[in-house]
């Protein structure tokens, strides 16, 4: 009876500190999100992570759209880390690719991005063997992922 009296004030002071700790981060704008608060007010759009992923979001959401095609293997939002299965263009059976996205940033950069890509050709034994991937081709996905990313930011200011 003594234990349930002292741990109940216990238990309801060190939630409230909890939660007061979560709600004091401070003036950071960064952090306010789309309406500049959890109120609105202000109207800007951040580059700020949404809740739910480590990374941010309009990457994201572009790397998946541009790579939907490839079948996904790991997905880690936390981490900014995407990672396809192989696959083969069904117009083209001797090569195949594979790619691997990381999202190094929280903000809408083009540093922030950094595509890896793999090839693989089949040789005449039927055994998959490396290959290069052209650079350009790198290059192309990350600006088709940077473009649809700008696309998304864009719709988001103007709703």
């Amino acid at each position: 009876m003594l234990f349930r009296r002292l741990i109940t004030p216990f238990a309801v002071t060190a939630c409230v500190l909890s939660l007061a700790a979560c709600a004091s981060r401070g003036d950071n704008s960064q952090d306010r999100g789309l309406l500049g608060g959890v109120f609105g007010g202000g109207g800007q759009v951040s580059d700020a992570p949404e809740a739910g992923i480590g990374v941010n979001s309009f990457l994201w959401r572009s790397s998946l759209e541009v790579l939907s095609f490839m079948p996904l293997s790991e997905v880690d939002p936390f981490g900014g880390v995407i990672i396809t299965d192989w696959y083969a263009n069904p117009e083209i059976q001797n090569e195949r690719f594979k790619a691997t996205v990381y999202i190094l940033d929280t903000r809408l950069r083009a540093d922030a991005l950094s595509v890896q890509l793999f090839k693989q050709v089949r040789t005449e034994a039927g055994d998959w063997a490396d290959a290069e991937v052209d650079p350009a081709t790198r290059i192309q996905v990350e600006n088709a992922i940077l473009t649809r990313a700008r696309q998304l930011r864009i719709q988001t200011i103007q709703d």
